[in-house]
């Protein structure tokens, strides 16, 4: 197998999730991501999100990480967690996924409003990178003689 690189981006979202799904996640137990409901939306956006994710013959592909996140909010917040003038931490997970880097911005910014708008937090940490490159399945000779002509 011959393996290529790939301009993309990245984008990761950091979401907060419950103590008990947060240590049953650093337990293995994966199937925890099934009984959170901000993070089966999480997931359900990138299904619905084609262009999110997609490695040729993978799709929705994406990693995720497990940590914390601390704040303090200010008189002027509307926290979901936490009070103004307290520091609070809130166990997270972390989600990372790629998309091409040629794509539309309008597409970007739609698939990102979608995740603001589904995203607890009053402000949502959301990273987006411009290009990186990432290792991508080549396509075979054939097809890509196939393509050319």
């Amino acid at each position: 197998m011959k393996i290529e690189m790939k301009a993309v981006r990245k984008l990761r979202v950091h979401w907060p999730i419950a103590s008990e799904t947060f240590t049953r996640l650093a337990e293995g137990d994966a199937g925890a991501l099934k009984d959170e409901a901000g993070i089966v939306a999480l997931l359900q956006a990138l299904v619905d999100s084609p262009a999110l994710g997609d490695f040729g013959n993978y799709q929705h592909v994406f990693e995720s990480s497990l940590g914390f996140e601390g704040f303090t909010c200010t008189e002027g917040a509307n926290p979901t967690l936490g009070k103004a003038g307290q520091p609070t931490i809130s166990p997270t997970f972390v989600f990372t996924t790629y998309f091409d880097a040629a794509l539309d911005d309008a597409d970007v910014e739609l698939f990102v409003q979608h995740i603001v708008d589904i995203h607890p937090w009053e402000v949502p940490v959301i990273e987006l990178t411009g290009p990186i490159s990432v290792s991508n399945t080549a396509l075979p000779a054939v097809f890509e003689s196939q393509a050319a002509s």
